[in-house]
């Protein structure tokens, strides 16, 4: 199973993908809430998209080297948000489903929260693991051989503050 290399581009693309899928399927949402961190980058251009408020909902389940070791799911406290009050017709974004935990964890917890009042949530992914025992109901990407995903942003998970300020002095002494 060869790993999967995404571009910004693809990236991009995938995610105007995910919104029109949305679209033509008619559902109408007042939501967005994203998990962070995967889903920050999908939630917030799919709530530019439909000019609908977002919140966000930091996740934690993968950790070690390369944090590519799947650990126990962490769910903060609370939601992070704009509106007095959390929309009644949620979108739930992320950028994959794996393992289907997080998914399987947040429904039930966004439903639970005394102060929501959730009539409906659906999910959306640009990717889709066959792995996961969870079934989003929008994904762009179903991937049968569950491959590691490399996104573009990754790379900033092996810099250090230091590295960008000597590149950054470096280019400055260029110009």
């Amino acid at each position: 199973m060869p790993d999967l290399y995404i571009s910004w581009s693809d990236y991009h693309q995938k995610i105007e993908h995910l919104a029109a899928q949305i679209y033509q399927s008619g559902w109408e949402f007042n939501q967005i809430v994203c998990l962070a961190r995967g889903g920050l980058r999908v939630g917030d251009i799919i709530s530019r998209i439909y000019q609908q408020p977002l919140a966000i909902l930091a996740t934690s389940s993968y950790n070690g080297s390369g944090k590519q070791e799947r650990g126990n799911l962490t769910l903060a406290r609370h939601i992070t948000m704009t509106t007095e009050k959390l929309g009644s017709h949620i979108l739930l974004v992320d950028d994959l489903v794996d393992s289907g935990i997080t998914l399987d964890q947040t429904i039930p917890w966004l439903k639970e929260t005394s102060n929501f009042h959730v009539v409906e949530i659906r999910t959306a992914v640009i990717w889709y693991k066959a792995c996961s025992s969870f079934q989003p109901d929008y994904y762009v990407d179903y991937l049968a051989d569950n491959p590691w995903i490399h996104q573009p942003f990754e790379h900033y998970e092996h810099i250090r503050p230091a590295a960008i300020n000597s590149k950054i002095t470096q280019i400055a002494a260029n110009c």
